[in-house]
């Protein structure tokens, strides 16, 4: 999915030369649903077909042994290339054009439209919301209105307060409305200031609440592949960055492009990558040997000693994983998974629990909450016992309110809990990502509701 921006300049670009065809070979049981396989299409805003290869035919017919795998077939339907894994667009756009400027020459480019028309999607007040930030405190919800390219904000019962972000799919610093994402995912609030993973820009903005402006502290708006980048945070090129947290000074960033966790300087400014090789798989040990599989979710909590650490949600890995704070001594733990290729739905303790790919991470009062995303559920994890249990959703997709383990969600994403000062139950906000929802749940009660956004 990392290669999906690049793609989709080129298809652009190249309008009338380039035609695409993708190939979607499941690896999770979630994904071989042609309903699922849809919405993830409508969710990366894919405009050209996409075959859904459930028996993996056409991988094993093309020799792939990589996501992704690209196969370029010139007009005479011959294949002449192949490359695994992801590609810069710099050298993807020189590439095409070689090729078109060759097939051109030779008489061979056919510029026909295909008059293909993706299906649209509905009028929701939210587009596949990715994450949510709840601040108790404040009554204020800040939502990543993904598809819409803004962060819409709220009071905790859901009249909404400001929109912040253009809507238009760019990258733009300056006030609310002249301001522009690129589909925001996670954000972190640090007193007035509140900081957005802008994960289509390569980006970390930083939202002034107060002044009702936006600036950009990291990324420069191209995706980045070195993983050993470190300086001023304007100057370094990040990729895909999804999940934010904070701790004494330092933003720690899911930098799922590149499987890493980087961490960022508020004092002066430096980005630099703070776990992993970039390689991806599950090994653990030293923050700098370690290997991590797309760190979509990233939370601050507490280890066995009291001392501050890392959670963060592995996707590929369908694991909850640990990293030391400190850069000379901290390591990187598995909690629970196994393996790229491990995956499920059972709880259980340590190495017999199963997850499904999950993306939200969330700490409070002790334990880990997360969301199991291709599951369709929120289950909880006691960092001591690295015990899971399910605590909402009946395991199918859908859309339903009601008691905790019968209400259903689509590919939930984000959690956030809304914490009070005046001795209220704390409530989890749910970013429901594939119903275009925010769901609210009561712990306490064991029940589940659908917040209803008024005023956007």
């Amino acid at each position: 999915m990392h290669v999906f921006p690049q793609l989709r300049k080129l298809e652009e670009k190249y309008a009338d030369e380039l035609a695409v065809i993708g190939v979607h070979s499941p690896k999770f049981p979630n994904e071989r649903y042609a309903d699922n396989v849809l919405l993830a299409a409508q969710r990366y805003e894919l405009k050209h077909p996409v075959i859904n290869d459930v028996e993996m035919q056409v991988w094993r017919q093309y020799g792939c042994r990589a996501w992704p795998t690209l196969m370029f077939v010139d007009p005479a339907g011959k294949v002449i290339g192949k490359h695994e894994g992801e590609i810069p667009y710099g050298p993807f756009d020189e590439l095409f054009a070689e090729m078109i400027a060759e097939f051109d020459a030779k008489g061979m480019m056919d510029r026909r439209s295909l008059n293909l028309q993706p299906d649209a999607l509905g009028d929701d007040a939210l587009a596949f919301p990715g994450k949510v930030l709840a601040d108790g405190p404040g009554n204020r919800l800040f939502i990543a209105d993904t598809n819409h390219n803004r962060i819409v904000v709220s009071d905790l019962d859901g009249a909404v307060q400001d929109v912040i972000g253009g809507g238009a799919e760019a990258f733009a610093d300056g006030g609310y409305a002249a301001a522009a994402f690129n589909h925001p995912q996670g954000m972190e609030l640090i007193g007035d200031a509140l900081y957005v993973a802008d994960t289509e820009n390569h980006a970390i903005r930083r939202v002034n609440l107060a002044g009702r402006t936006v600036d950009t502290i990291a990324g420069t708006g191209e995706q980045g592949m070195d993983r050993r980048a470190v300086g001023p945070g304007q100057q370094v090129a990040l990729s895909s960055p999804w999940d934010l947290a904070h701790h004494e000074g330092t933003l720690y960033i899911a930098m799922a492009g590149i499987h890493q966790l980087w961490r960022l300087s508020l004092a002066d400014g430096i980005v630099q990558p703070h776990a992993g090789t970039g390689g991806e798989s599950i090994d653990n040990g030293p923050l700098a040997s370690a290997t991590l599989a797309q760190p979509s979710g990233i939370t601050v909590g507490v280890d066995r000693a009291g001392e501050s650490i890392l959670y963060f949600a592995d996707s590929e890995t369908s694991s909850i994983r640990s990293a030391g704070i400190n850069p000379a001594t901290g390591r990187v733990a598995t909690l629970v998974g196994v393996d790229l290729f491990a995956f499920g739905d059972r709880d259980g303790v340590e190495h017999h629990v199963r997850l499904q790919h999950p993306i939200g991470i969330e700490w409070h009062e002790g334990e880990l909450f997360f969301a199991d995303t291709y599951n369709h559920k929120i289950k909880r994890l006691l960092p001591l016992t690295r015990a899971v249990q399910t605590l909402l959703g009946a395991g199918a997709a859908g859309r339903h309110d009601g008691a905790s383990k019968q209400a259903t969600f689509s590919e939930p994403s984000g959690l956030s809990f809304a914490r009070f000062d005046d001795g209220r139950t704390p409530l989890m906000y749910i970013a429901d990502t594939n119903n275009h929802a925010i769901r609210v749940a009561d712990l306490q009660a064991e029940k589940v509701w659908t917040l209803e956004l008024s005023g956007l």
